[in-house]
């Protein structure tokens, strides 16, 4: 009879390291989004929503893979997989429409201001899911 064994958790090996970066940009997304708002709103409004909503998405990504279990692995996935569609849709949007943008995203020009950590850091999400998903063998 063949042991069965469950998926490799979310929180072990890279995944901490993964955990840890998406942490600082909840973090850093998150104070970002409150300053724009609180001060400068009427400047921005749209640049200044998507800032909060990328907060939001880098704050369930977190607590998605700190916690783990099949749940959280999906709503892991589903926000991996948002944050990529927004940081490519708002990428491509201030590029070749920068008036509609007045003042910068995290998710702007692709995470430009981020080191372009904002691009990469749905894809690495996404592996590590992926990974992370497969049993050991």
């Amino acid at each position: 009879m063949a042991e069965q064994t469950a998926p490799r958790t979310l929180g072990t090996g890279p995944g901490r390291a993964l955990i840890a970066v998406y942490g600082i940009f909840a973090l850093s997304a998150s104070a970002r989004a409150a300053v724009q708002i609180g001060s400068k709103f009427s400047e921005a409004p749209l640049a200044y929503l998507l800032s909060a909503f990328a907060a939001a998405v880098y704050i369930v990504a977190t607590v998605a893979l700190a916690r783990g279990g099949e749940t959280w692995r999906r709503v892991a996935l589903v926000s991996c997989s948002i944050e990529l569609a927004g940081v490519v849709a708002v990428g491509l949007l201030s590029v070749f429409d920068a008036a509609a943008f007045p003042d910068d995203t995290v998710w702007t020009d692709f995470g430009r201001g981020y080191g372009y950590v904002p691009l990469v850091l749905p894809i690495i999400g996404l592996l590590w899911l992926r990974y992370a998903g497969r049993k050991p063998r």
